[in-house]
């Protein structure tokens, strides 16, 4: 295939865009779980830095570019660096797959509102999301410590486990639109979401990112009161901002993914493709907060029988049904 120079223009356009947005609604992804935390406990948030408190970000970024980076003298010296990248990396690549807005003519040519529409992108989703699990387990067997060390391997259980759960309940996903490629899903759901066809794949893929996300009620890799802070507690300055900020760009990235597969994507009415896709993803970052602040953290038994013996087995009778559906009535 042959690329013209607008082509590459277009496509360095896309990256730019993706990166700097991105990178700028982490940060301020941070801001709005600590202001929306400080609503639901009846306390003030951050309000000091800038017009109501909306420069913190940037005082945080220049506290952790700023902080020495201390590295402990029995770590494993270059695991210890590349985990923070591992956490964040791949969580920024799976960016490049999701459609965030319908194709649109510009010079004569269609162009897409994604980085690259490959034919397997939920499977190249699904090969990033395993790659990111080694930014947990090596941040923790790098920092040759007990407690991040007992972080990791709660967080590598935790995330194979669960991954198993979201990877089968985008199968009846996969069987709806007959196609692996993300954006055939969104046209896909043109007339009607698939969270109306699969309510329960939605429920399973929902708690499943969640879990892989690491956040309340999944929290145990970085249970403060039990491992202080799990498996990054040996970092500082910004390689331990690689590892939070890798957080909240997996919670952006993993909303788009639910809206992309369950929530119609771009479609809707009234407002601009993009503005829809925005609203949906922001939903579901609420959804993220809203949980932090209102339920209590699992026991690990709990989180394991949840994965296992709850989830796991509702998935795969969810594909049974689905396969059964289809053959009935298409």
């Amino acid at each position: 295939m042959t690329y013209t120079p607008l082509d590459i223009v277009l496509l360095l356009a896309k990256l730019v865009a993706i990166y700097g947005f991105l990178l700028t609604a982490a940060a301020y992804l941070v801001f709005a779980e600590r202001r929306v935390l400080a609503w639901i406990q009846d306390r003030k948030g951050p309000n000091r830095v800038g017009p109501f408190g909306l420069l913190q970000p940037l005082a945080d970024l220049i506290k952790m570019l700023t902080k020495e980076d201390v590295r402990p003298a029995e770590a494993d010296k270059w695991l210890y660096l590349l985990a923070p990248a591992m956490a964040s990396i791949p969580a920024i690549m799976t960016f490049a797959v999701i459609p965030f807005g319908a194709p649109f003519t510009l010079f004569g040519r269609t162009v897409s509102m994604q980085v690259a529409d490959l034919h397997i992108g939920l499977l190249f989703f699904m090969a990033l999301s395993s790659i990111a699990v080694y930014g947990v387990a090596l941040g923790g067997w790098a920092s040759n410590s007990k407690y991040p060390l007992l972080g990791s391997i709660r967080g590598l259980a935790q995330l194979i486990s669960y991954e198993l759960s979201m990877g089968l309940s985008l199968v009846p996903v996969v069987m709806l639109a007959r196609s692996f490629r993300l954006s055939d899903i969104v046209q896909a759901q043109a007339d009607v979401p698939f969270i109306i066809y699969q309510p329960v794949a939605f429920l399973i893929f929902v708690v499943s990112i969640i879990a892989e996300c690491k956040r309340v009620p999944f929290d145990l890799p970085e249970a403060e009161g039990e491992l202080v802070a799990g498996f990054h507690a040996e970092y500082s300055g910004m390689r331990f901002g690689l590892f939070f900020v890798g957080e909240y760009i997996n919670i952006i990235v993993l909303g788009a993914l639910a809206t992309t597969f369950f929530l119609g994507g771009w479609n809707g009415p009234w407002l601009p493709p993009f503005v829809w896709f925005l609203l949906k993803v922001m939903a579901f970052a609420f959804l993220f907060i809203w949980a932090r602040g209102t339920l209590p953290r699992l026991r690990y038994d709990q989180l394991m029988h949840l994965g296992w013996k709850v989830l796991t087995p509702l998935a795969l009778v969810n594909i049974l049904a689905t396969g059964w559906w289809l053959m009935i009535y298409s």
